[in-house]
């Protein structure tokens, strides 16, 4: 026996929360299974300076834990560092599997489990995250204006990140393992042709450097041909060798594209099947704010606010109770 609920969501970053507070706002009593990092990629950032509504910055916990204390004053429950291991989208209600071996069924389902930055692995780099090593230019490059960084990476992502960081930074260094870039060659031009922009080939990060600071100071690079290390200053690294979005756990349940981003209908959260909606980064591998997370997240419970409302109002005129917040069965 599992209660049924009328709106489940997957994950707890900005989509994950917004969605939480317009459906608990409707009177839908959604219930959030936040995974294993409540409050998403935020949680790593120090300084939050684009979020509007806050004219100085706000540290990325703060900003989520306003974010699910007004969730939760909106009537959604929130149940912490709860995973979805599998789920069943083949038929209504919905069935959803978490990693505490319970079974959680919905009327409808908002998956808002985001997207994870790749890293390099390095323990210095974990040491050093929102204290000068980032995975996004667009979040924090504003901090490091008129001072010198670092970007690994040689595709389509990273050329943007640097030429957007060229911007704002007295130096931009692009750190990549091959002597040629993977980028479009319209990317590639707009990056040779950028003065402040540099090119560091065939190497990588072997290690971030801080020296005795709370924040990062340079990198050790090693050649991947010669297997020489040097040392450089830089006052932030940006790693931008992509993203995953965490859609492992779907099992194909639902189409993505060919980096595995879930596919909505345009201008839409919608997906495929009916009554299954995708928010925030784990369907947008474009712009990945919070700001469009949260605007996504929105969209997303409105849409299910229809689709329910529509259900019950059917169900009404049919005479048939709906079945929201019943005990249900397999």
């Amino acid at each position: 026996m599992s209660k049924l609920h009328d709106v489940l969501i997957l994950g707890a970053g900005a989509a994950g929360y917004t969605a939480a507070i317009y459906a608990g706002r409707a009177n839908r009593h959604p219930v959030v299974l936040s995974g294993n990092q409540p409050g998403g990629q935020l949680t790593i950032t120090s300084d939050v300076e684009n979020y509007p509504g806050f004219a100085g910055p706000i540290e990325g916990p703060h900003l989520m834990e306003q974010m699910k204390a007004q969730a939760e004053r909106s009537g959604a429950e929130i149940v912490e560092f709860v995973q979805a291991e599998r789920v069943d989208f083949t038929r209504r209600p919905f069935s959803v599997w978490t990693d505490d071996g319970r079974e959680w069924q919905a009327r409808v389902v908002i998956v808002a489990t985001g997207a994870s930055a790749r890293w390099l692995g390095l323990p210095s780099e974990q040491k050093l995250m929102g204290s000068g090593v980032s995975a996004c230019a667009t979040c924090d490059g504003p901090f490091f204006k008129g001072k010198t960084v670092v970007v690994v990476g040689g595709g389509d992502t990273a050329l943007e990140e640097a030429t957007y960081l060229s911007r704002l930074a007295s130096e931009v260094a692009v750190v990549h393992r091959r002597d040629s870039l993977r980028g479009s060659m319209a990317m590639q031009d707009r990056a040779r042709n950028t003065p402040n922009l540099r090119f560091v080939w065939d190497s990588e990060i072997a290690e971030v450097l801080a020296e005795g600071k709370p924040v990062v100071t340079g990198v050790k690079l090693r050649n991947l041909k010669t297997g020489a290390i040097t040392q450089q200053a830089t006052d932030a690294v940006f790693i931008a060798i992509g993203h995953d979005p965490n859609t492992k756990f779907l099992n194909g349940a639902l189409p993505t594209d060919e980096r595995g981003y879930l596919q909505v209908t345009p201008g839409s959260t919608r997906t495929t099947v009916h009554g299954v909606f995708a928010a925030g980064d784990v369907a947008d591998p474009i712009f990945r704010q919070a700001v469009t997370a949260a605007g996504l997240g929105c969209m997303a419970a409105i849409e299910a606010e229809h689709l329910l409302a529509h259900e019950d109002s059917e169900a009404a005129k049919s005479g048939v109770a709906a079945k929201s917040g019943v005990a249900a069965t397999q």
